[in-house]
């Protein structure tokens, strides 16, 4: 990893990719920007591509040894404006509506060919409710609006959300109640499914637009196939090797823990919404699902990643 100096000469080298991270957030829709932005850098650096990160303070850490890493927050862009220096595409992640337009000018007046933005799943729906209420729609519009081609990722939960602290509320308190006394509780244990995407696989179809142009003008649909909460914990269960207790609680019970342990309002409530949603509409959105165009498949050119090959690649997190 290399610090970024920015009152030095920034580098002009051809093929900057800029990549944005936050600490993490438990907002509803939120993704593990950390997580998805090193399996970004690290594919990106396969191809031969030239990476720059802008990373809060807690983020900084972990990059590959060839990444330059700028301390700062892309809610503050003007303050490491430096970054944008040289620049050909920004993957444009933990944006925020209020300073977004300032990232936007930045990237313009860098001559930064493309923007790759890492919105939420669902953004659409914000559509009803009045301009001034949006977040996700409105980072997508000022994106449209910016004059840069552009591309947005609408991803589902991403399964690496757990490791990171972010978004969604359920499976996040399992690798503290498996290591401590081998139990998971959650609400609709039996019914309840949710959708999970591998970050790796996230991190290839943002690699895919950030260096093509096949997929300009583009939202992509980056979404997994609708998870059983039993088949979640049958994974991890056969991959320690010996059985997890479980234990039903209902929505209010789940509600009171993930307060506890500082989940938001919203994030609970669209967390347990959608655990039911999908386990009541389980034919019809893992339906939708298989038929998004592009698919992840068809822009990765590979079969998803699992949850079982989630789960044996992290599997120490629940010993």
């Amino acid at each position: 990893m290399k610090r970024f100096e920015q009152n030095a000469t920034a580098s002009k080298a051809e093929g900057v990719h800029l990549l944005t991270v936050v600490s993490p957030r438990k907002d509803e829709g939120n993704s593990p920007t950390g997580i998805v932005g090193r399996c970004l850098a690290r594919q990106l650096l396969t191809m031969g591509r030239h990476v720059r990160v802008i990373a809060e303070p807690d983020q900084c850490g972990g990059w590959p040894d060839t990444v330059e890493v700028v301390e700062g927050s892309i809610t503050r862009p003007l303050e490491c404006a430096r970054a944008f220096d040289g620049v050909e595409s920004v993957f444009l992640a933990g944006a925020h509506p209020s300073t977004v337009q300032d990232a936007l000018t930045l990237a313009r007046n860098a001559a930064a060919r493309r923007i790759v933005l890492l919105s939420s799943h669902g953004p659409e729906y914000e559509e009803a409710n009045p301009p001034e209420t949006w977040f996700w729609l409105a980072i997508e519009k000022a994106v449209e609006r910016s004059g840069i081609a552009w591309t947005h990722i609408r991803p589902s939960a991403v399964m690496g959300a757990v490791n990171e602290g972010t978004y969604p509320a359920t499976g996040s308190d399992w690798p503290d109640t498996v290591r401590a006394d081998g139990v998971i509780r959650e609400a609709f244990l039996d019914q309840g499914h949710y959708p999970f995407i591998h970050e790796e696989d996230l991190a290839a179809v943002a690699a895919a637009a950030l260096t093509g142009d096949d997929f300009t003008g583009t939202v992509i649909e980056a979404v997994g196939p609708p998870l059983s909460t039993r088949a979640r914990i049958r994974s991890i269960a056969a991959a320690l090797g010996r059985a997890i207790e479980t234990v039903e609680l209902t929505p209010d019970e789940s509600q009171a823990i993930w307060q506890h342990r500082g989940w938001p309002a919203g994030a609970i409530d669209v967390t347990l919404y959608a655990l039911e949603e999908y386990g009541a509409r389980f034919t019809e959105l893992a339906r939708w699902t298989a038929d998004q165009r592009p698919s992840v498949r068809d822009i990765t050119g590979r079969p998803l990643r699992t949850y079982d090959n989630w789960v044996s690649e992290n599997i120490d997190s629940y010993r």
